[in-house]
């Protein structure tokens, strides 16, 4: 079992079979040369050539949405009419070659897009914490063991797992379920604004956790994290109800790339290395977005979600585990491990004191891209006038 910190400094040294998360020797180099994101028909393609298969969705606005089973993942978002995926895929899905050899790799097949993990952190992904060197992503929660059935509202991709957390030694039985429905524009109704030219995609995603077996009040807290992958570079938009400064779980962020205003924060996300930072619930409106593009071409994402402060949100740092409520966090990655940025959010979680053993989350993500005055005017429609 390999530490993030070694995966990367074995990189570094050039030693080991190692190489971009989970590729292997030359199939590294040919990802690395693979260049632009490759498209709605050529995700896939190569998918279906290497075994994992994706369904596209098509809602009635146009919107398409790939979902990938393997790893339970939304893993692109297309405008009708559109090949230009708004999420971050892993480059090796831009041939099969690259393919084939990244999903054989016994790595963590990080694939993209929109993925749900579970909190805390410190108990499902440190298995030897305290001691925090060794960082892994328990396999039955990623890529897991989804299956796609069909439910009531359409597709559904539902995993069963069990997990053993690391502070308590506890084993607990869980299934997870995700299904996309429509979002339709949010701005649809708006007046005196013009987005003539701009293109939109939107879904909305339905989560549910449930705890199988003994009451849940006898189990430890869990609670469900969905998190979306960007293109890297781009400014992460947090509106706040007050100036906060957000909380950093890992690595430095520097004053130029973190800006806390009264209502907003910018982050930029452009550092190499790897950052993380955290945002309390009390203070989140339940709407991040994410700017990025550049010349005069501009792409706009948001995720819309609940956010509850009488919840339990049990995520925490990793060196003060009972620091809890943060509903909002962001990690930015220019490593060995990929570039791409991820916007992430938290349910509260379900067993323990809480009494309950299901818990359903709904959240739409609203996609634009178009003209930079155009798409700057919807985020400070949707997100804060700073935008």
């Amino acid at each position: 079992m390999q530490s993030r910190r070694e995966f990367l400094d074995m990189l570094a040294l050039g030693t080991g079979a190692a190489c971009l998360a989970g590729l292997a020797g030359e199939a590294a180099a040919e990802a690395a040369a693979v260049g632009a994101a490759p498209g709605k028909s050529g995700l896939l393609e190569v998918l279906k050539a290497v075994g994992k298969p994706a369904q596209a969705v098509t809602q009635a606005d146009g919107t398409t949405v790939l979902l990938l089973p393997y790893g339970g993942r939304v893993l692109g978002l297309f405008a009708p009419g559109s090949e230009d995926n708004f999420y971050w895929t892993h480059p090796a899905l831009g041939a099969e070659e690259t393919a084939r050899a990244f999903y054989a790799s016994k790595d963590w097949h990080n694939s993209g897009g929109d993925r749900t993990w579970l909190a805390p952190e410190v108990d499902i992904f440190l298995p030897k914490y305290p001691d925090t060197k060794t960082y892994f992503q328990p396999r039955e929660l990623d890529p897991g063991n989804y299956e796609a059935v069909k439910g009531d509202g359409g597709l559904e991709l539902v995993n069963r797992l069990k997990l053993k957390l690391s502070r308590s030694g506890q084993e607990v039985e869980l299934r997870m379920t995700k299904s996309v429905g429509p979002a339709a524009n949010p701005l649809r109704y708006e007046r005196k604004l013009d987005l003539a030219g701009v293109q939109y995609a939107g879904y909305t995603q339905h989560t549910r956790l449930e705890m199988l077996g003994d009451p849940a009040k006898d189990k430890p807290m869990i609670g469900l994290w969905n998190l979306v992958q960007m293109p890297h570079n781009g400014d992460l938009l947090i509106p706040v109800y007050h100036k906060t400064e957000p909380k950093i779980w890992f690595g430095e962020i520097s004053p130029e790339d973190l800006i806390a205003g009264e209502h907003l924060i910018r982050y930029k996300m452009r550092a190499k290395g790897e950052h993380k930072l955290g945002v309390r619930a009390v203070a989140t409106t339940g709407r991040v977005g994410y700017l990025s593009g550049a010349g005069k071409t501009r792409s706009l994402i948001v995720r819309n979600f609940v956010v509850n402060p009488s919840g339990e949100y049990i995520d925490a740092p990793w060196k003060d585990p009972e620091d809890l409520g943060y509903s909002t966090q962001a990690c930015n990655v220019n490593s060995a491990l990929g570039e791409f940025s991820e916007l992430e959010y938290h349910i509260p979680a379900i067993g323990g004191k809480t009494g309950s053993f299901r818990c359903d989350d709904t959240a739409q993500v609203w996609a634009f891209r178009g003209p930079e005055d155009k798409v700057l005017a919807a985020a400070r429609r949707l997100l804060s006038p700073e935008a």
